[in-house]
This record gives structure tokens, sequence and C-alpha cells, in this order.
């Protein structure tokens, strides 16, 4: 397996874990509902914000899911990740708080990097 390839499937089971467990928690976790609710966000955006992640890390998993569908995962990662370090930094909560979202964006963008490298790769062949 060349380094490619190692760093793309790397980066993208460390993002897919860390939604997965996300999405677990988010489900079952009372932490989950204090911690969205002191965020401002209602109840239900929790359960929507969980059934996201579990199917968004399905998707970027998966190597036979079609490459439309795992761009509008990692386009949809991009955006959560983004509006959580907003959301996290108007609350005035730790600064780990504030910067696990931009350290999940830049693996992510590591994960994207090189699948758009390799999926490059595959249609030159």
């Amino acid at each position: 397996m060349n380094t490619d390839k190692i760093i793309y499937w790397g980066s993208t089971a460390i993002i897919s874990i860390l939604m997965l467990f996300g999405a677990y928690s988010y489900y079952t976790s009372p932490l989950a509902v204090t911690g969205i609710a002191r965020l401002g966000f209602p109840d239900y955006f929790r359960i929507e914000l969980a059934t996201a992640k579990l199917l968004g890390a399905i998707a970027l998993i998966l190597p036979w899911t079609p490459s439309k569908i795992k761009e509008y995962a990692y386009a949809g990662f991009s955006i959560m990740f983004i509006s959580a370090f907003i959301a996290h930094l108007s609350s005035g909560v730790t600064i780990e708080e504030i910067v696990s979202p931009i350290i999940a964006f830049i693996i992510l963008a590591v994960s994207y990097r090189y699948y758009t490298k390799l999926e490059k790769s595959r249609q030159i062949k």
C-alpha cells in the first residue's frame, strides 16, 4: 500500500471513529443533552447532529460509497466543524472545546485532500 492510501485511510478512519463515537454519545449521554443546551440549541438538534454524524461516517468509511455521496459527507462535516467552532467560541467554553472542532476539521481536510488525489489517480488509469 502506498503512502497516499495510508494517509487517506488513516485520516478517514480517525474522522469516522470520532463521528461514530460522537453520534453514540449524542444518542445516549446525558452530558450531550446539557452540552447542546449550554450552546443554546434545542434538544432535537442533538438527534439531528447524531444522525448526520452516523450517516456521514458510514459514507466516508465504506469504499463502495458513490463519489457524490462522499463529497456531500465531506461538505457536511466541514460545515458542522466550522459551526461547532463558532458555537463553542460564542458560548465561552474551555479552550479545548473551542480548538477540538478545528483539529477535527484539519484531519477531515487531510482525508479529503488524499481522497481527491486517489480519485484523480484512479481516473487516469
